[in-house]
């Protein structure tokens, strides 16, 4: 990082590509990738603010989650659930929300009593509700599904939607993970969500394995077909 090198922990990457479930990732891959390239400034950042030394920071472990099937986010959020249950452990996910407009091949919209359409180029630009405020409705549907800790009920909002979030599997993965602890815990992971984008995590139940949205911000607030925006959103969990 600009700041300074952060160590890789080998001896579990090695531990994990021994499961046969793994590949490396190509130098040229990597250098496409940036969302990793993103965070390290932050992390290391947020590590110097703990540790008295970058001799101290812990090592990390990174992972390259791409387009997966429901079972297989299942598959690897078993294998990874041990890992998450350290408590010695921070797992971190990098993803936006939605993208939407024409050069992302997303403009959906949804009207308030009507089904949802997909706006073209050269549509007149409706205003019950705007097209940022039906946008903001998606995502906060979304963030609940998120917040609910049951990984079913996020892959089907995300497939009635079609919302854009780019980190969509491993946010996935993560939670079919702290679904895993819940299930061996006997919690079975059925309790009561999050609503439609609620984050109303209070204390007491900052400790139940679910997501908790934080904060929630647009890079534009888009009224006509012809314009584009990108949501952030941000979230933790704890076991």
């Amino acid at each position: 990082t600009p700041f300074g090198d952060l160590a890789v922990d080998t001896a579990t990457i090695a531990e994990l590509h021994e499961s046969g479930l793994f590949d490396r990732m190509a130098e040229s891959v990597d250098e496409e990738e940036h969302s990793l390239e993103m965070h390290l400034p932050y992390i290391y950042k947020m590590l110097s603010l703990t540790f008295p030394s970058p001799s101290g920071f812990p090592p990390l472990i990174p992972i390259l989650v791409g387009s997966t099937s429901a079972s297989t986010e299942r598959r690897f959020g078993a294998l990874l659930a041990p890992y998450l249950a350290d408590p010695s452990s921070v797992f971190i996910v990098s993803s936006d929300f939605c993208h939407w407009g024409t050069r992302f091949r997303y403009t959906y919209y949804e009207p308030p009593s009507s089904a949802p359409v997909s706006l073209k180029n050269g549509d007149r630009a409706p205003s019950d509700p705007p097209i940022h405020e039906s946008i903001k409705a998606v995502d906060f549907r979304c963030m609940g599904a998120c917040e609910s800790g049951r990984h079913a009920e996020w892959l089907d909002v995300l497939e009635r939607t079609g919302n854009t979030v780019c980190g969509r599997h491993p946010i996935g993965v993560v939670m079919a993970a702290m679904e895993t602890l819940r299930d061996e815990e006997g919690g079975g992971g059925r309790g009561g969500g999050g609503g439609q984008g609620s984050s109303t995590g209070v204390k007491g139940e900052q400790g139940n394995g679910k997501f908790r949205f934080v904060r929630y911000e647009r890079s534009s607030e888009v009224r006509t077909v012809g314009e584009s925006s990108v949501s952030y959103a941000s979230a933790f969990a704890v076991l």
